[in-house]
């Protein structure tokens, strides 16, 4: 039975294997990005983190199969508290888990970690972060039709790359998930597994954090990002005692204005070109995301004017 996909061109089936297990089977279309899982899933199994283990892969490792996990997002499981914005006990203490498990795949995962088999890049550098902002530019900004001047726009942008790859220690190697948000999480007996992490390399662990607590569509309230955060930094802190809490918290701000960028590119891809209805309808979240992040955080009107300016005019999208 073939499973419903949201924005991976893979194909995914449910099957019996010869062993008579549930397993899911992934047709990739990209040898390298299928590497790249295939490594990262063996490596975090191999380590006790919560990922699905693999069963089978072909020579070619364009098709693979692995442990069926259920069918339980942790979107779905958060589904009262995502449409009333009150979560309850038993959501609250999924997300608690989830985000206290990614320390650990950041930290832990990282051990004896081979970055060369990242795909496309082994690392979060100046070219990568200048690819998802771009990424906002022509998938997202001029896909509203709204003027804006390119030259203000990449001023903006050339003190972004510099404020997010300032304080990233690349003695300390962390694994990025970065597309860890709660599609991309199963919940089996209760507690979380990850999936979808071939995009992952080298960088720092406050894009994850953003990635999943500024999710669009996930609805999370102020006051419960900032229990969460608290939930993740002591797990942090207990595998790496040296974290400078302070400023790993001042520069949060600056990654989940990036990650809100880059996934409003992604919207605009899917959603303007592609025409797929789910991530059209996401736009709207996510504006309301960065309209609520500059009202919070006077320092990000302060070094990013023209991208402060310019989020007040696509509030008229809404």
């Amino acid at each position: 039975m073939q499973i419903a996909k949201q924005g991976s061109n893979r194909v995914y089936t449910r099957e019996t294997d010869a062993n008579g297990r549930s397993v899911i089977r992934v047709e990739g279309t990209n040898r390298d990005e299928n590497h790249a899982f295939i490594y990262m899933a063996r490596h975090f199994h191999e380590l006790g983190l919560p990922v699905p283990e693999l069963y089978w892969v072909s020579d070619d490792e364009m098709s693979y199969t692995q442990q069926d996990l259920g069918d339980l997002l942790l979107f779905e499981a958060i589904q009262h508290g995502r449409e009333t914005g009150n979560f309850s006990a038993e959501e609250r203490t999924l997300l608690e888990r989830t985000i206290r498990a990614l320390a650990h795949i950041q930290v832990e995962g990282a051990q004896n970690f081979n970055w060369s088999v990242c795909f496309p890049v082994p690392a979060m550098d100046e070219r990568s972060v200048r690819w998802d902002l771009n990424y906002f530019k022509y998938c997202f900004l001029k896909g509203t039709k709204i003027e804006f001047s390119e030259p203000a726009l990449e001023d903006d942008f050339d003190q972004m790359v510099k404020n997010l790859l300032s304080t990233f220690n690349f003695q300390l190697s962390t694994f990025l998930y970065r597309d860890f948000q709660s599609r991309n999480v199963m919940i089996k007996d209760g507690m979380p597994y990850f999936i979808d992490f071939q995009g992952g390399r080298r960088g720092p662990t406050q894009y994850d954090v953003a990635s999943f607590l500024w999710q669009a569509k996930a609805n999370i309230p102020q006051n419960l990002r900032n229990e969460l955060i608290d939930a993740y930094l002591d797990e942090l802190k207990n595998l790496q005692p040296s974290l400078a809490e302070a400023d790993w918290k001042a520069l949060l701000p600056h990654f989940v204005l990036f990650r809100t960028l880059q996934v409003l590119g992604a919207y605009g891809y899917r959603g303007y070109f592609e025409r797929k209805t789910h991530f059209l309808e996401s736009i709207p979240n996510a504006l309301r995301n960065l309209s609520e992040l500059f009202a919070m955080h006077g320092e990000l009107q302060t070094q990013y004017p023209y991208l402060y300016a310019i989020s007040n005019n696509l509030l008229l999208l809404l």
